[in-house]
């Protein structure tokens, strides 16, 4: 792959679509970056609680170490700067991609082997880097390949793509490891030709990328950037950051905002999964895939649109607390489920169902939060960094999770799952008294 390009665009050549070059067709790499963007968080967040819970692993084992494969996440801002010192994005995405593709099939190796856990967390732990990386050059790259107008068009593909990943991979994806294990009574071959079915997934979408991605005249690596500066820039990008008005409570809010759904997220399929001798459900791998996977994503996407139609037309301001409530009130219905224990999975479905629509009523909320206080100078550096204490805030408390659960029983740590949700409807109602009636807004010319 040459690295030879103009150093003096002209707008038709910025697409790449000069002599030798394919035509600039936005369709044809964006809904797939997108779906190869979400596909590796998912196995990562979600695929490996569900593996590890089928593996026979306990649930504090199972929060802690999950908890732990945010980190890249948490820490990209850190080396986000070099992504243009080292090479083009274009290279930087389709590298990460076939990393993901040899992780996913390192997992599906190691899965039936005597040392899986110490082997599959190390392979999740790659995955989790590279597809962290990824997202740093695939949102780059859809920043030089495209046109503002093109941005701005796209923006909703990408998104719906994103969120159609997460539905492939909490659902259809589990439901195919569930109806594995019955056929074959087998549960970690089950999941090993799952894993390597994602494997060869990658590797097509590696390839097909390698075709089809543009290359931008913009897409160059920086070579008149030093790591010196770089760090330099950092390093004031950061303590600017650190010098914003209300910091303690920014940081509040940041960390508290999902302080009970951090706990939940680790424990929900668990819960679902466990026999009802344990507390649990008793539901069997297909029929979570079909509720959390597949319902349950479906209702969190209507949660987003609504609340985003909701703040484009009254403000941020004003639907910040009920966005509060949103994501943290449906928690009690995970109380209800361990008391009552329905054998309906209809029920369960319904209770899954109305938690994750408010989550994604209310998630909208920390989103245009992190906007927020982006606001200003090194506008999409602060973003960065903000996205990575929000990770933080989903790390920490999720690697006790599984512990307090195990030490209090189900009914009691959802209780206490509810508890947390305070400190976030607290730090909602502090915040809002700063922000003005008009941010959020759509303005109608």
């Amino acid at each position: 792959m040459s690295n030879n390009k103009k150093q003096t665009p002209t707008p038709p050549l910025s697409l790449g679509e000069g002599p030798g070059v394919r035509p600039h067709k936005p369709w044809l790499w964006i809904p797939t970056l997108y779906f190869a963007e979400g596909l590796p968080y998912v196995a990562v967040m979600t695929l490996a609680v569900i593996l590890y819970k089928r593996l026979g692993l306990s649930n504090t084992e199972i929060a802690l170490y999950t908890s732990w494969l945010y980190l890249p996440w948490t820490i990209k801002p850190l080396w986000s700067p070099f992504v243009d010192l080292i090479k083009t994005k274009r290279w930087w995405i389709t590298t990460m991609q076939a990393l993901i593709a040899a992780s996913m099939a390192g997992i599906a190796f190691f899965i039936p082997t005597d040392h899986y856990v110490q082997a599959t967390l190390a392979c999740f732990w790659l995955m989790a880097f590279g597809s962290a990386t990824h997202d740093i050059a695939a949102d780059g790259f859809y920043m030089l390949g495209l046109t503002t107008g093109e941005q701005s068009f796209f923006v909703g593909i990408r998104n719906t793509f994103y969120r159609l990943a997460n539905i492939f991979g909490q659902g259809i994806l589990v439901m195919l490891a569930g109806w594995l294990e019955t056929s074959g009574g087998n549960i970690p071959l089950a999941w090993s030709l799952t894993f390597y079915f994602m494997a060869g997934l990658f590797i097509a979408i590696t390839l097909y990328h390698r075709f089809v991605l543009p290359r931008p005249d913009t897409d160059v690596r920086r070579p008149e950037l030093s790591a010196g500066k770089l760090l330099k820039d950092f390093v004031q990008t950061f303590v600017s950051f650190f010098r914003k008005k209300h910091i303690g409570l920014m940081f509040f809010f940041l960390l508290t905002y999902r302080l009970g759904e951090s706990q939940l997220v680790k424990i929900a399929s668990p819960f679902l999964l466990d026999s009802r001798e344990a507390g649990g459900l008793g539901l069997d791998t297909a029929s979570v895939g079909m509720i959390y996977g597949t319902l349950g994503v479906a209702a969190l996407l209507v949660g987003g649109i609504v609340s985003g139609l909701l703040v484009s037309r009254h403000g941020f301001r004003r639907w910040l607390l009920p966005m509060a409530l949103a994501i943290n009130l449906p928690d009690l219905l995970y109380v209800w489920l361990a008391v009552a224990t329905p054998d309906s999975a209809w029920v369960t479905a319904l209770c899954v169902a109305v938690e994750q629509l408010g989550y994604g009523f209310g998630f909208t909320a920390y989103t245009l939060y992190l906007i927020y206080i982006a606001e200003g100078e090194h506008k999409t550096a602060h973003y960065a960094i903000g996205t990575g204490f929000m990770a933080l805030g989903m790390m920490l408390p999720g690697m006790p999770a599984g512990w307090l659960q195990e030490t209090m029983g189900y009914s009691t740590f959802f209780v206490w799952v509810c508890l947390c949700t305070v400190p976030g409807i607290v730090a909602a109602l502090l915040v809002r008294k700063q922000i003005g009636p008009e941010f959020g807004k759509r303005q109608v010319s």
